[in-house]
């Protein structure tokens, strides 16, 4: 019975250091992501409508967050409390059923955060 692991086999055919700390990459640094809080003021956010593939019923979209998912969906909560309509969160973008751009662009600054309607 061969008792050769199967990691030095394919060490061994495509050439591989045979310690395992040298063979691991290097880790990639992460891209910082700030608390949603702290974005405040500091990038500027995009709020636009959208009306394609959603059943001819409009969206509002607010991109631009750099914040992780968790800090995102408290921030779209308090906006939708506030605004008294649905949507959700993720992926840096915040979706709010219907046609809210002007009051999402109110409501976004008094957050303080800078926000454009494009």
């Amino acid at each position: 019975m061969n008792t050769t692991d199967w990691k030095e086999a394919l060490g061994k055919a495509f050439n591989l250091p045979d310690n395992e700390e040298q063979a691991t990459p290097e880790e990639e640094p992460q891209p910082d992501r700030e608390d949603a809080v702290q974005q405040q003021g500091k990038t500027r956010l995009d709020i636009v409508l959208e009306r394609k593939g959603r059943g001819g019923k409009q969206a509002t979209i607010v991109t631009g967050f750099t914040c992780d998912d968790e800090a995102l969906k408290q921030e779209a909560s308090q906006l939708k409390r506030t605004l008294g309509v649905g949507g959700s969160a993720r992926g840096g973008e915040i979706l709010i059923q219907g046609d809210f751009r002007q009051r999402v662009l109110d409501v976004l600054t008094s957050m303080g955060f800078k926000a454009r309607i494009i």
